[in-house]
């Protein structure tokens, strides 16, 4: 049992060992590192201008990728490089993307720049080349800026990547990845604070059900995009945190010709690639889940287990028939993705049980999958509607049906009555669609909130149904193809 939390930060090991549970990874760089280059501007991981590097040993090679400093909990850090704007000038020498800034005068009131610095410095250093201006949009989706419009900011990323890769970053990545092979190498569980206040990350499935038994009543942490929002938002006092961040059988992948399996510690980034080759469309869902910080940080098993009625994925998965795994104490049980959901915020799974993984069934011959997602803005928003659809065909007419929906109910939820309506329709006969249209009324009752309307959002599910429909259909003019950073012609 470790009772440090051990990380790296410019070449050093550093070992913490009176942190308390809460403390985010922003608070050690401001007030105990004096790193003051990391702002906090939101303190909920939108703005993106306490954006850091975080880098963990992947096949022995650091992979570096941006998070939001200021929700992610320092414990998190635990077997991880730490990188901050002050840490990437190379003997005084500015980086890359730092040149490219001040060249292109991408700076006026600067509180924003050093985030949007780190953003484009994981995209330098770990980003495909040629980089392209869309891909520099996605970069900087979770950076606002209010000043400059972006247009010098996207330039400097353009010119910083269409250069020779400099390769002085090359060092300092392979010296952290034998201190981080260091801290590996032990495996031991970590444990730091007592029986009534701690930060607890497990490295063994077996020790997690052990740590859960004794504390049921512990606060379960994968990626801490919603919790650390409890903490820093809320103001929630969590005494008793349990990461599942070390237990690498959480974060493996498989899959198989007819089932994809992802494990509840595998982040949206890791999950992207994968859930991509399922459907397009699910991987332009993914790609607009919140940011590259986030999608960074947020892990499939937190956005199913998290229960929120306007999560994205859940409906998705609901419709693609997933299958979701719990295991605790008592052992592992099944059930399909649908059932978990019982009512606002609360979900079928016992004290001391925790999300496992879940299976998604891939599409068949003859399936064809539509998901949308309704926003205020096209970037980094949450969902008023959204509406996924799986239909298994037999020529023109639809032999079976599934049918979800998020930001419809109080839970992601299937719409039976809908599934019923559609089967057997024929998908020439527009004016059959009817009854199938009309059944999702009878199927959800929304609410209105802030995001909007219980009747803009009635509206929106039967205009997005109709929308799937006739884009099977072949109606002309009815897709839009998916495009980063701009519009795109219809198909």
């Amino acid at each position: 049992m470790r009772d440090a939390i051990r990380f790296t930060r410019n070449g050093t090991i550093r070992e913490i060992r009176d942190a308390h549970p809460r403390a985010t990874l922003l608070d050690w760089l401001r007030l105990e590192e004096r790193a003051t280059g990391t702002k906090e501007g939101c303190a909920e991981g939108d703005c993106g201008a306490c954006t850091v590097a975080l880098g963990r040993l992947i096949e022995g090679r650091v992979v570096y990728e941006p998070v939001n400093a200021c929700i992610v909990l320092l414990g998190q850090c635990d077997g991880a490089d730490v990188v901050s704007v002050e840490d990437i000038a190379a003997d005084g020498a500015l980086h890359p993307v730092q040149e490219a800034m001040v060249a292109h005068h991408g700076s006026q009131c600067g509180f924003c720049t050093p985030g949007i610095v780190m953003s484009l410095f994981t995209l330098y250093e770990e980003g495909a080349r040629p980089v392209e201006r869309a891909t520099v949009n996605d970069a900087l989706a979770g950076n606002l800026c209010r000043c400059t419009g972006y247009r010098p900011i996207v330039d400097a990323a353009l010119d910083a990547c269409a250069a020779p890769r400099d390769r002085r970053f090359e060092a300092h990545r392979e010296a952290t990845a034998r201190a981080l092979a260091e801290i590996a190498a032990a495996g031991e569980d970590l444990f730091v604070g007592d029986e009534t206040r701690f930060f607890a990350a497990p490295a063994s499935e077996e020790s997690l059900c052990a740590l859960l038994a004794r504390h049921p009543d512990a606060t379960i942490l994968a990626g801490a995009t919603d919790v650390g929002l409890w903490i820093t938002k809320a103001l929630m006092e969590i005494e008793k945190i349990v990461w599942l961040g070390r237990i690498e059988a959480l974060r493996e992948t498989h899959a198989t010709p007819e089932t994809l399996t992802l494990g509840a510690m595998v982040s949206h980034a890791a999950a992207h690639e994968a859930l991509a080759a399922i459907d397009p469309d699910l991987g332009e869902l993914m790609r607009r889940f919140g940011s590259a910080q986030v999608r960074a940080s947020g892990t499939v098993g937190g956005n199913i287990a998290n229960g929120s009625p306007i999560g994205d994925l859940p409906p998705a998965l609901i419709a693609l028939g997933a299958t979701l795994h719990l295991a605790g104490a008592k052992g592992t049980r099944t059930l399909p993705l649908e059932d978990f959901f019982i009512a606002y915020r609360r979900q079928d799974r016992e004290p001391g049980e925790y999300v496992r993984a879940v299976d998604i069934d891939k599409l068949r011959k003859h399936d064809v999958f539509r998901c949308y997602k309704v926003t205020k803005r096209f970037d980094e928003d949450i969902s008023a509607v959204m509406g996924a659809f799986r239909l298994r065909l037999d020529g023109r007419r639809i032999a079976s049906a599934r049918v979800a929906f998020g930001g419809m109910a109080a839970t992601p939820k299937r719409a039976p009555l809908t599934e019923a309506a559609l089967v057997g329709l024929d998908l020439d006969d527009e004016l059959a669609w009817a009854p199938a249209l009309d059944a999702l009324a009878r199927d959800y009752r929304p609410m209105s909130d802030h995001r909007a309307s219980s009747e803009y959002r009635a509206l929106v599910a039967r205009n997005l149904l109709f929308k799937a429909l006739a884009e099977i259909a072949g109606a002309e003019g009815t897709r839009i193809a998916p495009r980063i950073g701009g519009l795109a012609a219809a198909e």
